[in-house]
């Protein structure tokens, strides 16, 4: 009962941390990554699909991004989807390829982004904290409910902790690496 308990609780704190990622990886730093535009949405022949899913996306060079849809009569749909996002870039199309141009971030839009990295960061760690006192509170009910001994429980909050401190330390990593990223000119 104990190691569910713990178990479950590891799988939401890495969710977390795997949550953050996601977020920090479509904030757009000074450099093209081709995981900024994996949250578009584009309007396909009556479904929306994300843009991974009808063309391929490359970062050719630092400041420039490249989607070669699979099918050219997505390129206009792939352009509206870009225009309407919330990347603020204007895509360039060719007939063949669409070019987004990573325009260099200004030293107050990168503290502002800097900004939104440790609100993020610290929700993060706020939903690991929470995940830590739903699990504290099953070690709890199973003690009171005599499943467990009081030593098993208080090994158990020791390994809970541990893998709070852990989980916290890798969030902290992810917000540190993604702030180096974006105020690196």
């Amino acid at each position: 009962m104990i190691e569910d308990a713990l178990a479950d609780g590891e799988k939401q704190m890495q969710k977390a941390g795997e949550a953050l990622q996601r977020e920090l990886a479509a904030i757009r730093g000074g450099r093209a990554r081709p995981s900024l535009v994996d949250h578009v949405k584009v309007e396909y022949y009556g479904s929306t699909l994300p843009l991974n899913q009808l063309a391929t996306v490359s970062a050719p060079e630092a400041r420039l991004l490249a989607i070669q849809p699979w099918d050219r009569q997505t390129l206009t749909a792939i352009e509206k989807a870009i225009q309407k996002s919330d990347l603020g870039l204007n895509p360039s199309n060719d007939g063949h390829v669409i070019r987004l141009a990573i325009p260099p971030l200004t030293e107050e839009r990168r503290k502002e982004l800097v900004r939104m990295v440790h609100k993020k960061v610290e929700e993060s760690r706020v939903e690991v904290r929470n995940v830590r006192r739903d699990c504290l509170e099953e070690l709890r009910r199973l003690q009171r409910q005599e499943h467990v001994s009081e030593d098993d429980e208080h090994r158990a909050q020791e390994r809970l902790q541990k893998l709070t401190d852990r989980y916290i330390g890798e969030v902290d990593r992810l917000g540190q690496d993604k702030e180096t990223e974006l105020l690196e000119v």
